[in-house]
Formats: C-alpha cells, structure tokens, sequence
C-alpha cells in the first residue's frame, strides 16, 4: 500500500465527527430503551430479553457492512456510502422509537417497541462500523492511536448531550416527565426528535469534509479472491491471533456493559431510591430514569476528556496496561454503586466507568489495527464485532433468568457482577500481543 500521508488534527476530528451522532443516538437509546419499554409492560427479568435485538443485528449486519465496504468505491468513496445509508434509517428509528403506542392497533406496544429497537440498532450498525475502518484506512500507523482516541472523545461529547437531553428538557424547560396516561413523557420522546437531526447532521459533516483515498493497484490485486459471505467466513477463520486474544477481553467487557445499560436504571430505582420493584410510572421513578440518563451523562462526558489522555498514557506504560488500568477502574466504580444510597454520589462511580468507556472503544481497536491486512480491514473490524455482540446476546439469554432466580430480582447485583466482569477482562489483558505498539517495539 501508499505510504499513508500524516494528517492535521481538525482533519482526524472531521473524519470521526460524524460519531458524535452515532452516540447521540446510542446515548438516547441505552439511557431510555429499557425506561420505555418498561413504561409499554416489561417485567425487569425481561429487558435483557428485548435488548437482545441490539446485539443480534450487529453480530449480523457489522461483518457484512465491513466486507462490502472493503469492496466499494463509488463518487462518495469506500465508506462513506454506509454512512449516509445507515444514518437515514437510524433517524427514522429515533423518531418512531418513544411513539410506539400510536400503532397499538397492530401489536401491543412493547412488542412495536422491541421491533423498531431492533431496526434502529441495524441502522446503528451500518452507520458505525465503517468508522473503525476508515481511522485505520485514512491514518499512518503512528497517528492510529490518536485517530480512535479522538473519535473515542467525540463519542463521550454526543453521548454526553444524548444522555441528559430528556433530564433538561424536564428540569430546565418544565416539559412533562411523566405522562397520566401510561405513555412514554414528552422529554424524552422530544429527545429521540432532537436525536434523530443530530445522527444526520453529523454524519453528513464527516460525509462533506473528509476524503478517502482511491485504493491504489495492489489493494485491488489483494482484494480479489472469494465473494461475499463466503469470504466473511473465511476470514472469520482465519481471524489474527491477536484478534482471538482480544476476544476474550471484549467478552468481559461488553458483558459487564450490556448488564450496566440494561439494569442500571432499575438498580437505582429501587436499590438506591428505595423503590418497589412494581413501580414503574411514577414522579419519583421517572426521576430516577433521569438520574440514570445524567450519571451515564457523567461517565460519557469523563470518556471524553480521559480518551485525549489515553495516547499520552500509552505513550508511557503501553497500550495494553493503559487498558488494564482502565478497565479496573470501571470495575471498581460499578462494584462501589452497591454501597451508595445517595444519588448524588454515583456521579463518583461513573468516573471510573468513564476511564473503562473510553478505554474499550479506542485500546482495543488501536491494538487490533496493526494485525489486519490494509485490504481487509473493513472486514476484519467487522469480524471484531462479533465479539462485541456474542456476550451482549449471551447475557441476554441469561442476564434476566439470573436477576429472577439468583439475584431474587434484585438488579443492583447485576451491577455488582458488571464489575467483577470488567475487573476479568483487566486480567485478560496481559495475555495479548500487541504487535506494533511503540512502547514495546522500543524494549
């Protein structure tokens, strides 16, 4: 391949603006979707069960949208047509999402409700995973680590306003809160409105300012060979080492994250607001679930400032303890909320979520980079989600049944076992070999 030109820091930032949106709507979706869809009838055993349409759509689409990207090239570029694609339909998944009782004609709300999560979680998919892949494309191997950490830190910006959007819109503009009738409050619904304009325009900003290289004679000479999903599962196969170490890291992380998303906001209600398991309408649980959109709020806007930290962190100690360190704090932070009965205090637990946040979306993907063939790396980014999606789907299959049986429906201990979860995947860590990180190429 060309020898890839070096790049200033506004043009990293154009190219990854356009995740700002991507986790504007992610924010919205991961602080409201088990509110809304406890709001349309869901037992909390249950939402595990429905939040299975998120990682189900990713393990399928992200892998497809990555061999396809690999072999496009069109006016608008490799990736950018995915962009585009899939932030058009995401939108329209934003706005329909919190208005799902207006078709209870067809099928009971929740069920509307767990069926447009899906399609919006697909949409997501499209939109995002190109992204990794154009980093990794567009940047020198020593500005990689800084490409993903500032797209880590415009991630923590968009999920930082997506997360306290419905709060202040309540608090600070007397919008309803909570609605009489059972229906999901006008806050937040007016967020998923606010949502969907951001996603577009944000990824059309990374559509209009950024340029992708034509690919050069031998990307096209390397790039021939099987087609379609025959190739997706021949380079599952033949995934690098280095990926399959990360697996086992990612398993940890992403299954202590999906308990998080989806349990937080009942673990507050009721183990830090004192509750009853059955309230799920009232002023005081809806000024839980909006606490729980500002302490996630917190620990976006804490990935944000700690991802600009991580390259200099990296720099010092190596990516993979960077990581370590990382990770270990999220842990902690989570284990601590077990102990906390005042609100307010759970600002101090997000801290060390945001430092794991950060972490998870910029370490891994930088480690994983330097192993991928420049040809594949649309696929092979695609191929990484698969071990993004398989703990979220297991946990899922089981997250509920354990918080019935195990927990006695307590969710404040599906928090507790995140914890420990991301404290394991700390300890994984060790065992990967980052092949071109710059502190142990210098040993």
């Amino acid at each position: 391949m060309t020898q890839k030109p070096r790049l200033s820091f506004w043009q990293i930032c154009n190219m990854s603006f356009g995740f700002l949106g991507i986790q504007f709507g992610f924010a919205l979706q991961n602080g409201n979707a088990s509110r809304i869809l406890t709001t349309f009838g869901a037992d909390v055993e249950h939402l595990s069960w429905f939040w299975l349409a998120a990682p189900l759509t990713g393990m399928i689409v992200q892998p497809i949208i990555g061999y396809y990207s690999d072999h496009t090239w069109t006016s608008l570029g490799r990736r950018r047509p995915y962009f585009l694609a899939g932030s058009i339909l995401a939108a329209t998944a934003l706005i329909f999402m919190p208005n799902a009782q207006i078709m209870a004609a067809i099928l009971p709300p929740l069920y509307i409700g767990a069926g447009i999560l899906m399609i919006m979680d697909a949409s997501f998919n499209i939109a995002m995973e190109p992204f990794r892949a154009l980093v990794a494309d567009l940047l020198p191997a020593d500005q990689r680590t800084l490409g993903f950490s500032i797209q880590t830190c415009l991630i923590g910006i968009g999920a930082v306003i997506g997360s306290w959007l419905p709060y202040v819109f309540a608090e600070y503009f007397g919008i309803e809160k909570s609605a009489a009738d059972g229906s999901v409050p006008f806050s937040v619904t007016l967020s998923f409105y606010v949502g969907a304009f951001v996603f577009l325009i944000a990824i059309l900003w990374t559509v209009v300012t950024t340029k992708e290289f034509p690919p050069d004679e031998e990307y096209k000479k390397e790039s021939t060979g099987k087609k379609g999903i025959s190739q997706v599962m021949a380079d599952f196969a033949g995934m690098p080492a280095t990926m399959k170490q990360l697996g086992l890291v990612q398993f940890f992380s992403w299954f202590a994250l999906f308990s998080m998303w989806v349990f937080t906001t009942s673990a507050v209600a009721t183990h830090v607001y004192g509750l009853p398991q059955d309230d799920r309408s009232s002023e005081m649980f809806n000024d839980a679930a909006n606490w729980v959109g500002i302490i996630f709020g917190v620990y976006n806007g804490v990935s944000a400032i700690y991802a600009l930290a991580l390259p200099v962190i990296a720099a010092k100690v190596g990516r993979k303890t960077t990581h370590a360190i990382s990770l270990t704090a999220g842990g902690l932070g989570l284990i601590s909320i077990y102990f906390i009965h005042d609100p307010a205090l759970l600002i101090y637990s997000m801290i060390g979520v945001g430092m794991a946040w950060a972490s998870i979306l910029a370490m891994p993907y930088a480690i994983l980079a330097g192993s991928i063939p420049a040809h594949k790396m649309g696929i092979y980014m695609g191929v990484f989600n698969f071990f993004i999606t398989l703990p979220q789907i297991i946990n899922g299959i089981i997250g509920g049944p354990i918080v019935k049986y195990f927990y006695n429906s307590q969710a404040i201990y599906a928090i507790v076992m995140a914890g420990i979860f991301l404290i394991l995947a700390a300890f994984c860590v060790r065992f990967v070999n980052d092949q071109d990180d710059p502190v142990n190429s210098l040993k």
